[in-house]
């Protein structure tokens, strides 16, 4: 090790690779690096505890790694970069480090300035890295992040993820165009928990309280184990509200009715989607032997039931008809215009 104590330091706001790269450099010379985020409440992109967690899950290999926060109070990044707040920073970190500081790490786009070498020379070495290396900047990943996704580090991709959320009646083609369009954009997506439990069970009409219990619980984790490895967009199909529907429309005892109620409530008030798309009933009904028949003879009706529901709980929606060729042209369009993303990579 060349160095006892180094320290590198950042808003990180977001976590990028050319980030990791510095701070894989920087550990390999100390016995120590203290990785210390900038953070300004109200000032940033991405909270302190995101970034704190996304450099602590990226280096907790690396055991002679401490993580450290330092707040500025500047208002704006303009007053930041004056010499009062940089001389600030650079006492709150030395306070707590609380130790020597053999070395100062930055990258090379403070080559020149004697930025570094004005707050911690002669006591400390300044240690530059090419910033060239990794052609990315925080800055332009906060202008838009889809052009720069390959530079951001897989733990910090659920955060920019976005979240489209298919819905509709019965047998409207839901899990087919969720299939359709996570081949489409590459990514992957969450099936329907209620098929499967239903199966289980036996018909629709078989099912009781505990089961739309699991559904909900189940599709809820699902949903948060996929988008950790979604590829800029995540596809849901169906979600607690439509279990709601199924629930009221299905059970017959009101405490029963009012427990699926409290839960389908719980789930949906921490649910957030980018997009919502609601697919009418337009296409053909498929009998798969498991599907309500009375549903199936007046299919406007429970269509409805299920906007009403998402507008008695603010969803707004995008309604799509037309038959599957129409329908999945139109969910692309929908995308590209409400998220940015296209298919062109």
């Amino acid at each position: 090790m060349k160095y006892n104590v180094g320290m590198y330091g950042g808003s990180f706001d977001p976590l990028h690779i050319g980030h990791i790269h510095d701070i894989i450099r920087a550990a390999s010379m100390c016995k120590e690096l203290y990785v210390v985020i900038s953070w300004c409440k109200g000032r940033e992109s991405t909270t302190k505890e995101l970034r704190y967690r996304w450099i602590n899950d990226c280096c907790r290999h690396l055991s002679n790694i401490e993580i450290i926060l330092i707040e500025d109070e500047a208002v704006d990044k303009e007053a930041y970069n004056t010499g009062y707040y940089w001389e600030k920073g650079a006492k709150d970190i030395k306070r707590a480090i609380a130790k020597p500081i053999d070395a100062v790490f930055c990258g090379t786009d403070y080559l020149g300035t004697n930025r570094f070498e004005s707050l911690y020379s002669p006591e400390s070495d300044v240690v530059y890295f090419d910033r060239n290396e990794v052609p990315v900047s925080s800055t332009n990943i906060r202008k838009w992040v889809f052009d720069n996704w390959d530079y951001i580090p897989k733990v910090c991709r659920p955060y920019y993820t976005r979240k489209v959320l298919i819905v509709g009646g019965e047998s409207t083609g839901k899990s087919t165009l969720v299939r359709n369009l996570a081949l489409a954009y590459n990514t992957n997506y969450v099936e329907e928990v209620g098929r499967d439990i239903c199966e289980f069970a036996g018909s629709e009409e078989l099912m009781i309280m505990e089961d739309f219990h699991e559904i909900l619980l189940r599709h809820k984790v699902k949903e948060m184990d996929a988008i950790k490895d979604s590829n800029k967009i995540l596809f849901v199909d169906t979600d607690s509200i439509t279990t709601l529907f199924y629930s009221r429309f299905l059970l017959t005892e009101k405490e029963e009715i009012t427990k699926c109620t409290s839960l389908a409530d719980a789930i949906t008030n921490i649910n957030e989607f980018d997009l919502i798309l609601f697919l009418e009933p337009t296409v053909e009904f498929v009998q798969d032997g498991t599907r309500s028949e009375i549903i199936e003879a007046d299919r406007e009706k429970y269509s409805n039931q299920i906007k009403k529901l998402l507008d008695m709980h603010s969803f707004r929606y995008n309604c799509i008809s037309g038959d599957y060729v129409e329908r999945f042209n139109e969910a692309k369009n929908l995308i590209e215009e409400y998220l940015g993303i296209d298919t062109r990579w």
